[in-house]
Parts: structure tokens; sequence; C-alpha cells
């Protein structure tokens, strides 16, 4: 028969999902009715993070294996859980200990073919790029194995890839098959998307593009051209330089701005218009500018409230942004990025050219009334957005 430690040491490796202590017992008004544990990656390595629900509060606390195999042995039985579920990705268990103590353990693995139980009613999410067949620059990258199977810990990281690439199948009609197309991405970082981008535009749907990452961090830019050399990408380029400041092109088919903070957002924005651009899609961050000026004494009952002031403020920000590249000729939408649970910064601007410029006539007086000045304004409208040069 396995014995919990046996137990807890098989089901606590990378293939665990979540595991739930449950069936309170103790008495203490402080101690947890239920504890969530998930595997985390903090700091390059892999963690336990348990999310004790004390009342209305949940705490967390970080674990290495060791101790969260302990900590578990601990709070069942005599300690304050009657129950422990685990669910992995290709098996579950559980443990049910009565109240003389004995325990119950069972392990239920899954199907090959379903390695995660789903829902009738909910359809299995077809990726474009696909668990099971190696993506080298998602190895290195320390998405997959290299048996092009996900890190557990690197699943949001995958489903953001997806999504982002789902953006870009939707606007293929707008990208030339004819010639080359440049793609310009603004603060690239250790460049996921930036890779995925190139693998499934040259790879998989065959386009000539030229590729340029653009970011301040030397350290990343390096690895980055070195990963680019290794697998042979010879049209991705990395570059170190300031959005603000770049020169290095005349004429630019797609620029990609993601998480930019702040202005740096407004300046990619306007160097996409002042290239012409057919496609702009910015997931934009932190939006301290909006923050620091809006101002409405109509508003002021709400806007007294910091978090709600700060939400209102990047709404806003990102509403007159897509405004603004409306009235220069683009057609333009905010989609969810990703979901909520995994970061707040989850709206994407997406603009297509379309030639149809109009003058955003609501526009001056909502700014007025808010006292928004933003900086993409000040670009595309020199001389103020009031007097309609330009459009």
């Amino acid at each position: 028969m396995m014995t919990l430690q046996e137990f807890l040491e098989k089901q606590f490796d990378e293939e665990l999902m979540l595991a739930v202590l449950s069936g309170q017992r103790s008495k203490d008004k402080d101690a947890p009715s239920r504890v969530r544990i998930r595997p985390i990656e903090l700091k390059g390595s892999v963690c336990y993070q348990a999310s004790s629900t004390v009342g209305t509060k949940v705490l967390h606390s970080n674990h290495t294996k060791e101790e969260i195999i302990s900590y578990v042995t601990a709070n069942l039985g005599e300690g304050c859980f009657s129950q422990l579920q685990t669910q992995g990705r290709c098996v579950d268990g559980t443990v049910l200990v009565s109240k003389k103590g004995r325990q119950t353990i069972k392990v239920k693995k899954h199907s090959v073919l379903e390695p995660v139980r789903i829902q009738a009613h909910n359809r299995v999410k077809q990726y474009i790029l696909k668990e099971g067949t190696v993506v080298p620059f998602l190895v290195d990258l320390g998405v997959m194995n290299r048996e092009g199977k996900i890190h557990n810990t690197s699943y949001d990281k995958f489903k953001q890839i997806n999504r982002f690439l789902e953006f870009i199948e939707d606007i293929l009609p707008a990208l030339s098959r004819e010639r080359e197309i440049t793609i310009l991405d603004f603060g690239c970082g250790k460049s996921y998307l930036t890779f995925a981008m190139y693998y499934y535009l040259k790879e998989l749907k065959g386009y000539d593009v030229n590729i340029i990452g653009l970011d301040l961090k030397e350290d990343v830019i390096k690895k980055c051209n070195s990963l680019a050399g290794k697998y042979g990408y010879d049209k991705l380029h990395f570059l170190h330089g300031d959005i603000a400041d770049y020169e290095g092109v005349q004429k630019v088919d797609m620029v990609v701005t993601l998480h930019a903070c702040d202005k740096a957002t407004d300046y990619a924005l306007a160097k996409a218009v002042e290239w012409d651009a057919q496609v702009i899609l910015s997931v934009p961050c932190c939006q301290h500018e909006l923050n620091s000026q809006i101002h409405n004494e109509l508003l002021e009952p709400v806007l007294k409230y910091g978090i709600l002031k700060e939400r209102i403020s990047a709404l806003l920000t990102d509403g007159i942004r897509a405004e603004l590249l409306e009235s220069q000729g683009y057609s333009t939408q905010i989609l969810e990025f990703i979901d909520m649970e995994h970061t707040p910064k989850n709206l994407l601007i997406r603009a297509v050219k379309n030639e149809k410029a109009h003058f955003p006539k609501g526009l001056p007086a909502m700014n007025d009334a808010l006292n928004s000045h933003l900086t993409l304004e000040k670009l595309l409208y020199p001389d103020g957005l009031h007097s309609e040069k330009g459009v």
C-alpha cells in the first residue's frame, strides 16, 4: 500500500497543476479553512505557492518541494484538514483521513489522449503552436522541454503566445505576399512573441519577413541575436535602442509594442503612423500620464479613490489612443489579450490601415473636461487637436 510520503513525492512534481487541502477540523478561528497549492516559477526555479483562506483574507507563502510536502503532512489528519485533492496533467489523487486517523489514498490516471479532464460542454482549444511539436525557440526560452511538452509553470506563457498569433492570423490579409514585409517590435524584451512572429509568418505561413526587435537591455539583445543565429533566422535582428529616437528604417509594414511603459507606447504609435504602417498591435502598460492629469469635479467623488482613478485613467488612455489612430485612417479595435486573472494589463489595441480618416469630433471636448493631454495627441497634432490640421 502506498504511504502518504510516497504519494506526495509522486504528486508534487512538474506534472502537478493544483492541490487543495480542505475539510477543516481545527476550531481555531485563525486557522485556514482551505489551502490551494500550485507550482509557480520564482527567480528561474519552480516552487509551490500555498494560498490559505483565513476568514475573508487569502495569505500566500512559497515553498520548496520538500517544504510543501512537510507542510501538507503536518496539516492532514491531526492538523487542520481531513482531505487532500491533487490534479495533475496525467494523474489525479485523493487522500482522506478519518477521525481515527485512518488514511485512504486513491490515484486515478487520465487517458493518454486526454491528460486533463474537460467538461462536456467545453471545447478543446486548438492552438496554432501545438503541444507535442518541438519548437526550438520555445525550448531555449524555457516554455517546453525537448520532447515538446509544455512546462507546467509555462502554460500561461504558452497560451499568451498562441493568443498573440491568433491576432496576427486575423490581420494576414493586410500583409503583402508579393514583397518583403518589415515588422518592428518595440520593447521586445526576452522576445517570446518576436520569435513566435518570425516562426509563424516565415516558417509556417511562408511570408518574406524582415523582423527587427528593439530594446534598451543590451544583455537581452545579445542573447536574442545569438538564438536567432542558432536557428538560422537570418531575417530576425535585435537592436539596442530607444523607441522615441529610432530612425533605422524608412518604411514599416507592422509595428508591435507590447507592455511599453507609459509614454513609450505613445512614441511607438506615433512612429507607426509616421511610417504609414498597415498594422499596429499594441498592449499598453502603466498609463501614468493621464493618471497625473485627470481632473473633473463631477467625477471627484470617484477619482478620490486611488485604485479607481488608476483604472479609469488606464481605460480612458487606451480609448483615446484608439480614437486618435482612427483619426489617422485606421480601423481600430480594443481586444482582450489574455484573461484578467493572469495580468490586469490585458488589453490589446489592434489597428489596420483603411485610409478612412475622420476627425474625432467629441474627443477635444472630452479631453478638456478631463484635463487630459496625452503625448500621442501632441505628437500627432502639434498645433492642437482642435485645429483639425493634417486630418
